[in-house]
């Protein structure tokens, strides 16, 4: 699993402080997860081919998190691509992505899904075989979801010493790794943790942006390998943060240390501080490990 920031700045694009997008690679997709104004010229700052993009997930329809959508849509028909696309977001995306196409008569030459959310509560919104998507309500000043990814239990490991040992045949290799014990061609019946190791731990993601301080989350993304959570401002702005409904660097080390996650990314940073090290002064005292996003930052998880 690895994770490329694309943009992790609040409110306005600036020169060198893209807002908030991310890719994740995880089990063989590469998912968007929002899509700021600049978001493409980020994607191909980073060597990320668009063609893998299937599947774009967007947390809340304001600006600095879907304003670079609808160019990515229309660049994709340009591109002649013909793979589907899969756009999971608030109720209402449909209509503004659909509308700007209608208007600039520029319908996409591949098919264009849209999975728009409305339900409060947590919920399955992508599963194949190896991974699952969950939606994290959020607290923002509209209907605002953040996302995590969790693999799903893999095949249990053989191991290759035991393997010679037992002089395993090939054709129980499978029944193996589904946990199943075997008979062995002599007769003797083995049972699975004589040959197999258990699978590897799975990895969770969680992106939780934008969001004022919410315990509610905490169950969520209880013991995540990573967890992405806006901290727009410092303690000295706890106003704005309040009013805004966003959060401080202490709040989001504070949710980080109640889930004990693993490791905490702080990200969504407003742009009127100038050393985003205070960030971490302010959260490290709470929670460790913690680090900051940066634009073009990437993380293997």
């Amino acid at each position: 699993m690895k994770l490329t920031i694309l943009g992790c700045h609040s409110a306005t694009p600036l020169k060198n402080a893209h807002t908030t997008s991310q890719v994740l690679e995880i089990k063989g997709h590469l998912f968007l997860i929002d899509c700021g104004e600049g978001t493409q010229i980020q994607l191909r700052n980073r060597g990320i081919k668009f063609s893998r993009i299937k599947h774009i997930f967007i947390s809340h329809l304001h600006g600095d998190h879907f304003y670079g959508l609808v160019g990515l849509v229309s660049t994709f028909r340009l591109l002649g691509r013909t793979a589907d696309l899969h756009v999971y977001g608030p109720k209402g995306i449909k209509e503004i992505i659909s509308l700007q196409l209608k208007l600039a008569n520029s319908w996409t030459n591949y098919k264009l899904f849209f999975h728009e959310l409305d339900n409060k509560s947590s919920e399955v919104i992508f599963e194949e075989d190896s991974l699952l998507v969950k939606t994290i309500p959020l607290d923002h000043r509209v209907y605002t979801n953040g996302f995590l990814f969790e693999e799903k239990t893999g095949l249990r490991r053989l191991i290759k010493e035991k393997i010679d040992e037992y002089n395993i045949q090939q054709h129980h290799f499978q029944n193996l790794k589904l946990g199943k014990d075997i008979q062995l061609e002599g007769g003797q019946l083995l049972k699975n943790e004589a040959a197999t190791s258990d699978p590897h731990p799975i990895k969770k993601y969680a992106f939780c942006s934008d969001t004022s301080y919410n315990e509610a989350i905490v169950p969520l993304i209880n013991e995540v390998d990573l967890l992405y959570h806006e901290a727009t401002f410092l303690e000295a702005h706890q106003n704005l943060a309040k009013t805004t409904k966003h959060s401080t660097a202490a709040e989001a080390a504070q949710i980080a240390k109640k889930a004990k996650v693993k490791h905490l990314l702080l990200g969504h940073f407003s742009s009127r501080y100038a050393d985003k090290q205070d960030f971490l002064k302010e959260a490290c005292p709470i929670y460790e490990p913690v680090s900051l996003a940066e634009d073009g930052k990437e993380m293997n998880i």
